[in-house]
């Protein structure tokens, strides 16, 4: 996922060579086209970065769990696993819609 993420935020500098001699010819820094691609970019990475932090949280705190109540280890690893896979989602989500604001 943090690769995908990296690349997703430098491919709007290979995108934005089209654009480029437009954006000269009308004397502005970026174009239109350019900020839609940079910030879909921005935003895919940022939606990388706010999953892979939940994901390591909800790890970390099972594992503290687990070591708290062996126990209750099964249960806790079944919540961990669940939850993960949730904000995996939401996270994939982001990413793809990055991805479209990127290429579309």
């Amino acid at each position: 996922m943090m690769a995908v993420g990296m690349l997703l935020m430098f491919a709007p500098a290979a995108f934005a060579a089209e654009g480029d001699a437009a954006a000269h010819a009308s004397g502005t820094f970026l174009s239109d086209a350019g900020a839609g691609k940079i910030s879909g970019a921005i935003g895919a990475g940022l939606a990388i970065m706010g999953g892979a932090a939940g994901i390591g949280r909800i790890g970390g705190s099972s594992v503290e769990s687990m070591a708290r109540q062996p126990e209750a280890a099964g249960q806790i690893s079944t919540a961990m696993i669940i939850t993960a896979a949730m904000i995996e989602g939401a996270t994939l989500f982001a990413v793809v819609v990055g991805l479209l604001a990127v290429l579309g």
